[in-house]
């Protein structure tokens, strides 16, 4: 069995808003292990996107833990938590989040330069990730330059850039059409069967059906958690320069 990547035990994460206090997390029991892919859905206001901040290490919990690769991460300062975002998580968010200004490359590159690393090592790794994601022509170009499924291929690659322990992925085909949903979707296949551990978060029911495992949450706790019999399996050809 795959070693534990994610381990929360009754998470809890509560806000005031004026005089009320909002239960947002009511005590999530969670494993994730090594290589998976989980998809966590539910409604607005079921905890999924406070789930997933607690996750990235964004956010820290009202009370529980939260192990992420072996290291308790629920009680972190701002800048501990920084730092393992950098080293642990690969972020794909739906709005891209590019620099407008940089080119592909550097946009992929710039987690390395937070990681302190060399411009030599920077630019191996940011064209190894580029090619794999089937961007290699686009290097230099710049986000306005590419079509929305290109600059979410720069996300991801951004995202694998510092070989992080888990690929969180946020709505990452919300501001796409169907085609090049499906697209993105055979990657994150590819992206798994090379070994990552992938977690997306979505509310679209065939977005998750990509995931072998679905998690739906409902009003701050886990209502389900299972094995996806139905997997679709997109056909990672599909997948051309537009």
């Amino acid at each position: 069995m795959n070693p534990e990547i994610i381990k929360i035990t009754e998470l809890r994460k509560y806000f005031k808003v004026g005089t009320q206090v909002v239960k947002a997390l009511q005590g999530v029991d969670l494993v994730v292990r090594k290589n998976e892919y989980v998809a966590i859905m539910g409604a607005s206001g079921s905890g999924k996107s406070t789930l997933m901040n607690i996750i990235g290490c964004l956010d820290t919990p009202t009370s529980g833990t939260y192990f992420l690769n072996g290291q308790d991460v629920s009680g972190m300062n701002d800048n501990q938590l920084a730092e393992v975002r950098n080293k642990e998580i690969g972020f794909i968010f739906q709005t891209f989040n590019l620099l407008p200004r940089s080119t592909a490359l550097d946009n992929v590159i710039l987690p390395m330069v937070y990681a302190g690393k060399n411009k030599k090592e920077r630019e191996q790794r940011g064209i190894e990730v580029l090619r794999q994601v089937a961007l290699s022509d686009r290097m230099e170009h710049r986000p306005n330059e590419l079509s929305g499924g290109q600059r979410q291929r720069v996300a991801v690659a951004r995202a694998l850039v510092n070989k992080p322990s888990i690929i969180l992925a946020d709505e990452p085909t919300g501001n796409l059409d169907s085609k090049t949903s499906i697209e993105i979707m055979a990657l994150f296949n590819d992206i798994h069967k090379n070994g990552n551990t992938v977690i997306v978060v979505t509310h679209e029911e065939d977005i998750a059906l990509h995931a072998h495992r679905i998690i739906r949450l409902r009003d701050g706790l886990i209502e389900s958690d299972i094995l996806n019999n139905n997997i679709l399996v997109p056909d990672l050809t599909t997948i051309v320069n537009e």
